[in-house]
């Protein structure tokens, strides 16, 4: 009887070869409206405290009544004239935990919150503000407008036309809890920029801030009314680009795994 040879044994798993990790839960926006900013700053922090290994990251898109908010070392130097706030009419003042000093949110601007892992998402603080202020670049040059970054002063900047030139246009500011960032970003869309001459923007002295409404009035010319989009019409816009600069690496990790095993 011919005997048969015996099958050629499997050879063991590689010990350097690491176990392949399961696939980060899909970003996820929402769209949330108008709310009140100490709700969302409280619903960031449950949201935070509380999430796990699994929790999906999130984007929080919102836009705020006018309020005043100071960042976590914020000096009150750069409240400039705030009314009394007991007046009626007076904008509130909240001290936050993020970072960077003094700000404004009111109608008109985008306000989006990033609510990410950041080991998971293999991002550092640096690398993640640099991306935060490139999703806001790459949106304001969809809409034409040119804008840039400065070193030091976190942010983005309107390069042209005067008397736009050198006006931020996008504030951010975050907060780090557990490897996991909330707060983020604002945008200036189409608002009432006079709260801002009541204090010194980010703590800065002179800083001058536009919106995307006045950079694209001033752009177009005076026999054409320009589109002026809300922030209902630009939160796709801000979305698209904010999910393709926080994804970008879990994209990359992918591509790659896909082409190692690819004979």
């Amino acid at each position: 009887m011919t005997r048969q040879a015996s099958p050629t044994p499997m050879p063991p798993a590689s010990p350097s070869t690491p176990p392949s990790k399961p696939a980060a839960p899909p970003l996820r926006v929402l769209s949330l409206g108008r709310r009140d900013y100490a709700e969302c700053r409280q619903a960031m922090q449950d949201f935070t405290e509380q999430r796990g290994p699994d929790t999906a990251d999130e984007i929080w898109l919102v836009e705020h009544p006018p309020v005043y908010t100071l960042g976590l070392a914020g000096k009150t130097e750069h409240l400039l004239t705030v009314a009394d706030p007991d007046a009626p009419d007076a904008i509130p003042v909240i001290r936050t935990e993020r970072g960077g000093q003094v700000t404004y949110h009111g109608p008109g601007q985008l306000v989006a919150y990033t609510l990410i892992d950041l080991r998971r998402a293999g991002l550092t603080v640096k690398t993640m503000v640099w991306r935060l202020e490139q999703a806001v670049i790459d949106t304001l040059a969809a809409l034409n407008i040119a804008a840039e970054r400065k070193d030091g002063a976190p942010g983005v900047y309107v390069i042209g036309p005067a008397p736009h030139m050198g006006s931020k246009i996008g504030a951010l500011g975050l907060k780090v809890r557990r490897g996991c960032t909330y707060h983020g970003l604002a945008l200036n869309v189409a608002m009432d920029l006079s709260p801002f001459l009541s204090i010194n923007p980010c703590g800065y002295a002179g800083l001058t801030v536009t919106d995307i409404r006045s950079v694209l009035q001033t752009l177009t010319p005076a026999a054409t009314a320009p589109t002026i989009p809300s922030v209902e019409s630009l939160a796709p816009l801000l979305a698209e680009h904010l999910t393709a600069a926080l994804t970008a690496r879990q994209a990359q990790a992918g591509q790659a795994t896909q082409q190692a095993s690819t004979p």
